[in-house]
């Protein structure tokens, strides 16, 4: 699944470090979600939507 995440924490100037404190997961966790070695799970992908305050769908986008 590709994703936004890299590009939307740099806007907001968070490193992975902050960005998986505010998840509550390993920074390496971040680092493989925005390298698409992982996929989060649907909770996990409500909270990062949360914490940027937009849809889902703005974030993860299928690959076709």
């Amino acid at each position: 699944m590709k994703n936004r995440l890299k590009v939307l924490r740099a806007e907001r100037d968070w490193s992975q470090q902050d960005l998986a404190e505010r998840l509550a997961v390993s920074r390496q966790s971040v680092n493989a979600i925005e390298t698409g070695r992982y996929d989060p799970s649907l909770p996990l992908a409500f909270r990062i939507a949360d914490v940027f305050g937009l849809p889902i769908e703005d974030i993860f986008q299928r690959e076709v």
